[in-house]
């Protein structure tokens, strides 16, 4: 069954201090284009995210995100005094330099705590085997999630181009019967022309003979069979496993071909107007042919 290659999958992971957040989306793309966006706490595992991602994702723009949502009571913060320091004596040089009087302790102090990079949150946390394990799994889960989505828009898409294909084979029975009609309008057309040449004999086995070959360059009966097989190629692609986008792209070409040619040959108004509607059917199958897996 088909997959498509938009989609999106999350997980959570609830640990003792923090919540851990698995996210990934993907769109289209003709290869697997992966970009990650990770915790610096996992950074150290990146290449085995990327693995396993690639292992269950074939094509697509796929972006993914890991990151945390710590309890803001089990972290730390502490004064940089270095920072702070710097910041008391600036204020005393410019006081001096302008004239101003110099702040009050607590007045300097407000000002201090005010200031940009005066506090700093202590990371003294590692990754342990354990939290590992729970994090890769909250990963495949997200990933699941993702295959999941893409396998039922890939229902979705399958019905449609079931629809779409359904709809060709019905326009392709439609031409038959101006195609067989089209043979005695011809016929009919090129005797009452040679019966207006008044006085002019000619051979008759002869007319059959170039009626014939006229003919025989209109028929579109090749067109019609091979086109019938590609439709029946493409239904019985759509049902394989792993990616088969571009090979239904390919078959979706091949099916162009063949009514591009009918329409070539169609000499009738009613015939070209069943060619315009098969091509509309196709061109929908082809837009939505490079959303599939």
């Amino acid at each position: 069954m088909i997959q498509s290659m938009t989609g999106y999958g999350k997980a959570d992971l609830c640990l003792q201090d923090k919540i851990v957040h698995a996210e990934i989306r993907s769109l289209n793309s003709k290869q697997l284009d992966l970009s990650t966006r990770l915790a610096p706490l996992y950074r150290e595992k990146e290449m085995e995210i990327r693995a396993l991602i690639q292992r269950c994702l074939e094509r697509g723009k796929v972006e993914f995100t890991l990151w945390i949502e710590k309890n803001a009571r089990q972290q730390t913060a502490r004064i940089n005094a270095d920072v702070a320091k710097a910041y008391a004596e600036q204020v005393r040089e410019v006081c001096e330099a302008t004239g101003m009087e110099q702040p009050t302790a607590d007045g300097l102090w407000q000002m201090l705590m005010r200031m940009p990079d005066l506090t700093t949150v202590a990371e003294t946390e590692t990754l342990s085997e354990e939290e590992w394990t729970a994090v890769s799994a909250a990963v495949e889960q997200a990933v699941d999630a993702l295959v999941a989505f893409r396998r039922q828009e890939g229902e979705a898409l399958s019905g449609k181009f079931a629809e779409n294909l359904d709809r060709i084979e019905a326009l392709m029975h439609d031409i038959e019967p101006f195609e067989k009609a089209r043979v005695e309008k011809i016929r009919q057309r090129l005797t009452e022309r040679l019966d207006e040449l008044k006085g002019v004999d000619y051979d008759r086995n002869r007319l059959e003979q170039e009626l014939i070959y006229y003919i025989e360059k209109l028929d579109i009966s090749e067109e019609k069979q091979r086109l019938s097989n590609h439709i029946a190629y493409f239904r019985a692609t759509m049902n394989e496993e792993g990616g088969v986008g571009k090979k239904l792209g390919f078959i979706a070409q091949e099916m162009g071909r063949e009514i591009n040619t009918t329409g070539s040959k169609s000499n009738q108004a009613e015939m070209q107007n069943i060619v315009v509607r098969m091509k509309d059917e196709l061109e929908q199958i082809k837009e939505q042919v490079l959303n599939v897996m």
